[in-house]
C-alpha cells in the first residue's frame, strides 16, 4: 500500500483549461499529516507509518494516548490512521515529521477513499437499480414493488443476502483513477477531477493509484511492440518479412 494523505472534502467546483474547457473538480483540504509512529518488522511485525490529523482538547485524550503522541513530539489529533509501507518505501520518514500535499504532482492518478452519503431507508429500485413492475393498465400499486423473494416449500425460506429494501449509503468506498488537476501548497488544497465519495466536510484518504502503478511497472518490465519498434536502431517488422520470402521465378 502506498503512502497517502488524510484530508477533508470541501465540495465541488470547476476549473478552466487553457483551451477554455471546463473541468469539474472536487476540492480536498489535506492539512499536514503529523507522523506519530513508524512501525518496523522487528518491533511490530510489519512496516507502516502512523499519522494523525486535526486537533483534540487535552482533556479528551487518555494518558496512554497522550504519552504516545508526546513520544513523537506531535500534538494529539482527532483522527489517526496508518499506511503500510512496501519494501524500500518510507526510508526518509521520521517520527515527528509531516506529510503535505506537495508529495503529489499535477497530473498524477490517485485513488480516493471515503464514506458514502447516507440515504436512509431505500427501496429496491433506488438501492439495487431494480426495473420495477409493468407500467401498463391493470397493474395496481405494484409499479415499484420488489417482486417475489422466495421459492415454494423447498427450501421454504428466503436465502441470506437477498437484495431487498433497507438502509442505503454510509459505506466505505474507493473511487479509482482520478487525476489531480491543481495543487495549492499554500492552502493545502488538492483539486481532483471528478467526484469522490462522501458529503461535504467528510474525511477522505488520497493515495497514489494502485492500477496506475501496476501499469507503469508492466510497461517497464515488458514494453509493447510499438515501443520496441520505435526504439532507435530497431529494424522494421516489414523489412524482416520481405527478406524471408523467396523470390518468385
Amino acid at each position: 500500500m502506498s503512502i497517502g494523505l488524510v484530508g477533508r472534502k470541501c465540495g465541488m467546483t470547476r476549473v478552466f483549461t487553457e483551451a477554455g474547457v471546463t473541468v469539474p473538480v472536487t476540492v480536498v483540504e489535506a492539512l499536514p499529516n503529523r507522523i506519530a509512529q513508524l512501525k518496523t518488522e522487528d518491533s511490530d511485525g510489519y512496516r507502516a507509518v502512523q499519522v494523525t490529523v486535526g486537533s483534540r482538547r487535552p482533556s479528551r485524550v487518555s494518558k496512554a494516548l497522550a504519552g504516545h503522541f508526546a513520544k513523537a513530539n506531535v500534538a494529539a489529533g482527532s483522527l489517526s490512521t496508518e499506511f503500510r509501507l512496501g519494501k524500500g518505501e518510507g526510508e526518509a520518514l521520521a517520527a515527528g515529521g509531516e506529510l503535505k500535499v506537495d508529495m503529489f504532482k499535477v497530473g498524477q492518478i490517485v485513488d480516493v477513499t471515503g464514506t458514502t452519503v447516507g440515504k436512509g431507508f431505500a427501496g429496491t429500485m433506488k438501492r439495487h437499480n431494480f426495473a420495477g413492475g409493468m407500467k401498463s393498465h391493470g397493474n395496481s400499486v405494484s409499479h415499484r414493488a420488489p417482486g417475489s423473494i422466495g421459492q415454494r416449500q423447498t427450501p421454504g425460506r428466503v436465502f441470506k443476502g437477498k437484495r431487498m429494501s433497507g438502509h442505503m449509503g454510509v459505506r466505505n468506498r474507493t473511487v479509482e483513477n482520478l487525476k489531480i488537476v491543481e495543487i495549492d501548497v499554500a492552502r493545502n488544497l488538492l483539486l481532483i477531477r471528478g467526484a469522490v465519495p462522501g458529503s461535504e466536510g467528510g474525511r477522505v484518504i488520497v493515495r497514489p493509484s494502485v492500477k496506475a502503478l501496476a501499469q507503469t511497472r508492466r510497461r517497464r518490465l515488458a514494453p509493447n511492440k510499438a515501443q520496441a519498434a520505435a526504439a532507435p536502431g530497431a529494424k522494421p517488422a516489414s523489412a524482416g518479412k520481405a527478406a524471408a520470402k523467396p523470390e518468385k521465378k
